[in-house]
C-alpha cells in the first residue's frame, strides 16, 4: 500500500507542477486552446493518443470486446492504429492545420460556419458537442473507479472526486500547453505500462503459448459459433461482422470527434505532420493493439455470477488481481494517466466550444481577458457534471462504459466526420449536405438510445449503429451536396488558396527546383 500511494503522489505532484510552468503559454486564447499554434511532433503525437485511449478503452472495450470476440480483438488495436491514427494524420492532418489557420478557427464549430458561410451550423454543432462529450467523459470515470476499488479498497466517490479535481486544476492553470505536456508524460507511462501488465498477466498462464493453449479450449454455447474449438483463440473469432462494426466506430470515428481532430489544428510544422504520423501509429500499435489482445484471455480469468450474466467492465480487473502489489500500482497509474490524458482533452474541447462558438457571439465586450475567465469557468463545469453523471450512472447501473462511448462516439463522429472531411477536399460539398449529416447522425443515434428494440438487429448495439450512421453520412453528404445549389465559387477558391500558395523548403526536405 505504501508503494501504490507514494508512486500516485509522485504521480499527481508532476501533473500539479507542468500546469504551474505551463501558465505562462496560457495567457490568451490562442495560447489556452492550441498552444499557440506551435506544438512540436512528440507532444502532438502522445496529445493525440493518449486523448485516443483511456479507461475506457483499457477497462470498458478491451473488457468487452475480449470476452466477445477473443484474441481476434487485437484487429480492434490494429485498425485503431492503421485506419485511427495513420490515415487519419495522412489524410486530415496536413489540410486540417492549413485550412483552420487560413479560415482563422480555433474549433470543430467555427469550422463549419466559416466553410459553409453559416452562423447557425457553428451553434448547432457547439450543442452537438455539448450534449454528447458529456457521457463520454463520465464513462472515463466509471472504469477508473473499478481499478481503484480493486486495488485500494476505496470508495467509488473518492475516486471521482479525486480524478476530477487534479484534472481541473492543471487544465485551468496551464491551458493545452499543460494537457499536451502532461500527455507525453502519461504516454510514456502508458507504453511501458501495457507491455508489462501483458506479460505479467499472460505468465498466470503458462506465459503467451500456454494461455492461448488455454483459450482454445473454451468454448461459449450462448453464441453462435461459440462451440466451434479454438474460436476464441482464432483469427477473427465467432462473429467477424459485429467485429468489423467495432473496428469502423472505433477507428474511423476519430475522424470526426472535436478533441482529435483538434490537435492537429496546433500542430508546429510538416516536418512535426511527418514524425508526428509516425510516432502516433507506433503509439497505437502499442497500447490499442495491447489492450485488445490483453482483453482477448478474459475468459480464462473471469467467471459470469449468476445466470452467466457477465458484467463486462469487471473482467479486466479480475485479471489483474493476482498482481504484485508493484505491478497494481503500475496499473493503476497507466489507467488513471490514460483517463486524465482524455478528460483533459475532452473538457478542454468542450469548454473552448462553449465560449467561442456559443458565447463569444452574443456578448459585444467580451475580450481576451474575459474569454480565458470564461473559457477556466467551464472546464470546472464540465469537470463537475460529468463526475456528478458518473456517480447516478454507478449507483443506478444506467449503462456499460462500452455503450455510452458508443452513443458519444457515434453521435458527434456521424454528425461531424463527412463535412469535415469533404469541406477540406471537395468544394462542392454544400451546407444543406452538412445539415443533413447532423440531423442524420443525432437523430438516428437519440432514437437508438430511446428506442433500441425497434431497430433491425445488426445495428441495435450502439456500437454497431454508431459504425453504421458514419458510413451512411459519407454517402449523404456527396449525394446531397450534388442535388443541392453548389456554394459560391469566389469564396470556395478564395478557402482553398490556402493550399496553392507557394512556401520555400530547403533541399535536403524537398527535391525540387
Amino acid at each position: 500500500m505504501i508503494i501504490k500511494i507514494a508512486l500516485l503522489l509522485i504521480f499527481f505532484a508532476m501533473m500539479i507542477t507542468v500546469g504551474i510552468l505551463c501558465r505562462r503559454s496560457a495567457t490568451d486564447v490562442n495560447g489556452f486552446v492550441l498552444g499557440g499554434r506551435s506544438v512540436g511532433p512528440w507532444l502532438t503525437a502522445f496529445a493525440y493518443g493518449t486523448s485516443y485511449f483511456s479507461a475506457v478503452i483499457f477497462i470498458g472495450y478491451a473488457g468487452q470486446f475480449g470476452w466477445k470476440f477473443g484474441v481476434a480483438s487485437t484487429w480492434i488495436g490494429i485498425g485503431n492504429a492503421v485506419l485511427g491514427s495513420l490515415l487519419a494524420w495522412v489524410i486530415l492532418g496536413r489540410r486540417t492545420r492549413l485550412m483552420t489557420q487560413h479560415l482563422g478557427s480555433a474549433t470543430m464549430p467555427e469550422f463549419f460556419e466559416k466553410r459553409y458561410a453559416s452562423k447557425n451550423l457553428k451553434i448547432a454543432a457547439a450543442i452537438i458537442i455539448f450534449i454528447f462529450m458529456i457521457p463520454y467523459t463520465a464513462s472515463l470515470y466509471n472504469g477508473l473507479s473499478r481499478l481503484f476499488s480493486m486495488a485500494f479498497a476505496i470508495d467509488y466517490s473518492v475516486c471521482i472526486i479525486a480524478m476530477a479535481l487534479l484534472t481541473a486544476v492543471y487544465v485551468i492553470v496551464g491551458g493545452y500547453m499543460a494537457t499536451a505536456v502532461n500527455d507525453f508524460i502519461q504516454g510514456i507511462i502508458m507504453l511501458f505500462g501495457i507491455v508489462a501488465v501483458i506479460a505479467a498477466v499472460l505468465n498466470q498462464n503458462g506465459g503467451l503459448m500456454g494461455s492461448i493453449a488455454g483459450l482454445a479450449e473454451v468454448t461459449d454455447p450462448a453464441l453462435e459459433y461459440g462451440e466451434v474449438p479454438g474460436i476464441f483463440a482464432s483469427m477473427f473469432g465467432p462473429d467477424p461482422i459485429n467485429l468489423l462494426a467495432v473496428v469502423i466506430l472505433t477507428s474511423l470515428g476519430t475522424w470526426g470527434l472535436p478533441q482529435m481532430v483538434g490537435k492537429f489544428y496546433a500542430i508546429k510544422s510538416e516536418k512535426a505532420i511527418g514524425k508526428g504520423t509516425i510516432i502516433s501509429t507506433l503509439f497505437a500499435i502499442v497500447v490499442a493493439g495491447g489492450c485488445y489482445f490483453l482483453g482477448g484471455f478474459g475468459r480464462l480469468f473471469y467467471t459470469p455470477g449468476e445466470n452467466g450474466a457477465v458484467v463486462f467492465d469487471n473482467i479486466i480487473p479480475t485479471m489483474l488481481e493476482k498482481l504484485p502489489d508493484l505491478l497494481i500500482a503500475i496499473v493503476v497509474i497507466l489507467v488513471l494517466s490514460a483517463s486524465m490524458s482524455t478528460l483533459s482533452s475532452l473538457v478542454l474541447t468542450s469548454s473552448s466550444t462553449v465560449t467561442i462558438d456559443l458565447i463569444k457571439p452574443l456578448s459585444k465586450n467580451f475580450n481576451e481577458k474575459k474569454q480565458l475567465i470564461t473559457l477556466r469557468i467551464f472546464i470546472a463545469v464540465f469537470v463537475i457534471i460529468s463526475a456528478v453523471i458518473a456517480l447516478l450512472q454507478h449507483m443506478y447501473n444506467i449503462s456499460s462504459i462500452a455503450q455510452l462511448m458508443g452513443i458519444s462516439w457515434g453521435a458527434m463522429a456521424g454528425a461531424f466526420l463527412a463535412p469535415f472531411l469533404y469541406g477540406l477536399y471537395w468544394k462542392r460539398t454544400t451546407k444543406v449536405a452538412c445539415w443533413v449529416s447532423f440531423g442524420f447522425g443525432v437523430v438516428v443515434m437519440i432514437a437508438n438510445m430511446l428506442a433500441r428494440s425497434a431497430f433491425p438487429a445488426i445495428i441495435q448495439s450502439p456500437v454497431n449503429c454508431g459504425a453504421f450512421v458514419m458510413i451512411v453520412s459519407l454517402v449523404l453528404v456527396p449525394v446531397v451536396s450534388l442535388l443541392t445549389p453548389a456554394p459560391k465559387k469566389d469564396a470556395v477558391d478564395g478557402m482553398f488558396s490556402c493550399y496553392d500558395a507557394e512556401s520555400v523548403a530547403p533541399a535536403k526536405e524537398y527535391l525540387g527546383k
